[in-house]
């Protein structure tokens, strides 16, 4: 394989979940496709990579500041997922009328990740500015998401805040962005508090 080609399949391979074939598959696609295709391929890469940040509020991508849902959504529910990739699922649902909070991860010991090391003291803060009445706890069935979702129970019990988390109609140890929306929407309506 010459060296161009070798590096644009090994740029494919470090996406996640791309393997050799399909790495290859994608860099025989662009070799193919008409130089305007490559380059506007490349160029939206490159635009998303200048664009897009986090928004202020509720730390999801956006181009804005502020994000849309945040804008324009009620602040007296806050639905508390741990990566950005997690709204889009519980976008799905449609029936969902409150804004997000992004932990940008979960507690993990093992990875040497506590309480400072995501979102918690600007999930609190949001709580207090716009005297937030529920947070739903939508953080991934296992035992990093579980612990976080009780740690941030246990933090806003004391301030009369109720904390909810959804249903178990999504099986332990699986990640919500392979959820289907009819489970993900049965496991909205069927929180509990905790």
């Amino acid at each position: 394989m010459n060296e161009p080609l070798e590096r644009l399949v090994n740029a494919f391979r470090s996406l996640p979940g791309v393997g050799l074939k399909t790495a290859q598959r994608y860099a025989y696609f662009i070799i193919k496709s008409s130089k305007g295709d490559a380059t506007d391929f490349a160029n939206s890469v490159l635009l998303a990579k200048e664009q897009i940040k986090y928004c202020k509020e509720c730390g999801n991508y956006t181009d804005k500041t502020i994000c849309p849902i945040c804008q324009n959504r009620n602040k007296k529910t806050i639905c508390v997922v741990a990566e950005p990739k997690d709204v889009v699922v519980m976008e799905k649902v449609k029936n969902y009328n409150g804004v997000y909070h992004i932990l940008n991860g979960t507690l993990s010991p093992l990875e040497n990740r506590g309480p400072n090391d995501i979102r918690i003291k600007e999930l609190l803060d949001r709580i207090n500015r716009y005297q937030t009445t529920e947070v739903i706890m939508a953080t991934n069935p296992d035992v990093e998401g579980d612990a976080t979702a009780m740690y941030i129970a246990k933090l806003l019990k004391p301030l009369g805040i109720k904390v909810t988390r959804i249903a178990q109609g999504i099986s332990m140890g699986t990640d919500l962005e392979f959820a289907d929306e009819i489970t993900l929407s049965k496991a909205l309506e069927g929180r509990r508090e905790i």
